[in-house]
């Protein structure tokens, strides 16, 4: 970690237990949201997963509000554990680079490199989660868009806001 105060590896938030995160005072992983415990998310003073939203308790969250939902609307705990969830769903939009594997031009843009011996890089969020779906084949990608629509409450307009495409559009 390049943060103070900070247990996560690969991490560059202060006061973090989160791997792979870039928040400040956050606990989740591959998250750039301050004040987090979910993971795969944006947004700030979020617990949920994959939202953009902040103070936000659910997950695949666009807007801002109190409770557990997933897809902008309410939903138990309970009905989402059940809820099985696509493999590509689970990608690192960051990576930990050793100093040795670093260009020159990362070395001069990270000078704590010499420090940490590398540095957190942080790939654009909807590129990495459009190549973690890019990546199935077109069989798992009909599989796992099965496994998608039955999220529950799922909502493809939501999903596009945070996803930045939309699945069934890319089905061949």
């Amino acid at each position: 970690s390049t943060g103070n105060w900070s247990t996560g590896d690969w991490s560059t938030g202060y006061r973090s237990t989160g791997h792979w995160s870039t928040g400040d005072c956050s606990t989740g992983n591959w998250s750039t949201g301050n004040c987090s415990t979910g993971n795969w998310s944006t947004g700030h003073c979020s617990t949920g997963n994959w939202s953009i939203s902040n103070y936000s308790t659910g997950h695949f969250s666009t807007e801002d509000y109190s409770g557990f939902g997933s897809f902008n609307k309410p939903c138990s705990p309970e009905e989402w554990k059940r809820s099985k969830k696509p493999q590509f769903l689970y990608f690192d939009f960051t990576e930990w680079v050793p100093l040795e594997y670093m260009t020159d031009e990362e070395k001069k843009d990270n000078p704590q490199c010499e420090t940490t011996g590398g540095y957190l890089k942080i790939f654009d969020y909807q590129d990495t989660f459009r190549a973690s779906w890019d990546k199935l084949t077109n069989e798992e990608k009909a599989e796992q868009y099965d496994q998608l629509k039955k999220l529950p409450n799922y909502d493809e307009n939501v999903f596009e806001q945070i996803a930045g495409f939309r699945p069934g559009h890319l089905m061949k």
